[in-house]
């Protein structure tokens, strides 16, 4: 006797049921994109020579509740062994509040990486930092210029040239030569104080050395550290009988300026400074009060 057929299996049916959709409590909160903030990020790789270094994120005018902008400080990917990082914070960063780290370089010249977070679209947003050298070749306070023979304005070091002085409106440095500057020193103008006349070095991008008085030395000498800038203030009598320009070149073939006193004169392209021109031009003589 032949065996029966299986039965046919049930064909599915279709349906037109769809998934079940999630939805959001009317009470629900912010999706996770809502909540996201997008910042900007730069990073930089900063030259130290062999010594002790403090590097402080000055208090900010526009810092948040976040502490941006903030920094952090660390050794590169290869090379971390010549350099010791000791922030004052557990958690390593450096927000705007005032925050500072130490830096112990055992072998240098050794690369250190800093890395920026900003808000975006924010005016001023860039940090603040000062890098001050406490032990070392070149000491927090360097030693003042030495004299020249003859009686000059502005004294900078200059790769493989050495010290070289001018007077104001005589360019230092020679555009196009490709040898940068590491420092330099500049004279008040006669017959006013030298705490009228006072200048910085920039550093790098949002960075800027300490502000320094007429006469003494700011930036490093024979260290092969450049400069990628700098800017000149004038405050009291200075500022009232003065008129203060500054023009700079920079070995990538840049130019920058002329900018006003007070300004940062910086390439774009943060390269490498090689040569400024500092002009003095007097004010117009005010006239007498009335009797």
């Amino acid at each position: 006797m032949a065996s029966p057929k299986p039965s046919p299996k049930p064909e599915p049916q279709a349906t037109s049921a769809q998934p079940p959709q999630a939805t959001r409590p009317p009470d629900a909160g912010p999706v996770a994109a809502d909540m996201m903030q997008e910042l900007k990020v730069s990073g930089h790789l900063m030259a130290l020579p062999a010594g002790l270094f403090c590097i402080i994120n000055q208090p900010h005018a526009h810092a948040g509740p976040t502490g941006l902008p903030g920094v952090r400080i660390s050794p590169p990917p290869t090379g971390s062994q010549f350099i010791e990082i000791t922030s004052f914070r557990p958690d390593g960063w450096l927000s705007a509040n005032g925050d500072a780290a130490l830096v112990r370089v055992h072998k240098g010249p050794a690369q250190l990486l800093v890395t920026i977070y900003q808000q975006p679209n924010q005016p001023d947003a860039a940090p603040k930092l000062q890098v001050r050298q406490l032990l070392g070749v070149e000491a927090a306070q360097p030693a003042p210029a030495p004299e020249p023979r003859e009686k000059v304005d502005i004294l900078a070091h200059i790769q493989t040239r050495g010290d070289v002085g001018v007077k104001f409106g005589n360019w230092l440095g020679e555009p196009g030569s490709q040898n940068w500057i590491e420092g330099f020193a500049i004279a008040a103008p006669e017959g006013t104080a030298p705490a009228d006349l006072a200048y910085q070095a920039v550093l790098g991008r949002g960075w800027l050395s300490p502000w320094v008085d007429a006469g003494q030395y700011c930036g490093s000498r024979g260290m092969a550290l450049p400069l990628l800038g700098l800017r000149i203030r004038l405050t009291g009598e200075a500022a009232e009988l003065f008129d203060l320009t500054v023009t700079a070149s920079f070995i990538d073939g840049t130019k920058a300026g002329p900018v006003g006193q007070d300004e940062t004169c910086e390439s774009a392209t943060l390269a490498p400074l090689e040569a400024m021109l500092v002009t003095l031009t007097p004010k117009a003589k005010k006239a007498k009060a009335k009797k």
